[in-house]
């Protein structure tokens, strides 16, 4: 599982019809405390998460596996919102 800040919405109105009903976000995964990784992640929604929310996101057979779908076209999903991060220092 990963965590990472959701930045926009993805809309597609031609896609594989196993994909109908399901809400796309575009996520920025966390690297370290302070900085993101390079790039986008297109996650399916499952929690009700929007713009700013920081969530949990999880990836392969675990993301079809959270949308109770197994044949959906899917290697990323979001499966909570984020409350509160706390980094320990060591």
């Amino acid at each position: 599982m990963e965590i990472g800040k959701v930045v926009g919405n993805v809309w597609a109105t031609r896609k594989d019809e196993k994909l109908c009903g399901q809400k796309f976000l575009v996520v920025k995964l966390l690297k370290t405390k302070d900085t993101y990784k390079e790039g986008f992640l297109v996650a399916a929604d499952n929690a009700g998460a929007g713009n700013g929310d920081l969530v949990f996101i999880t990836k392969g057979s675990a993301a079809r596996a959270s949308i109770e779908r197994v044949n959906v076209p899917i290697d990323a999903t979001i499966v909570g919102i984020v409350d509160t991060l706390e980094f320990f220092d060591e």
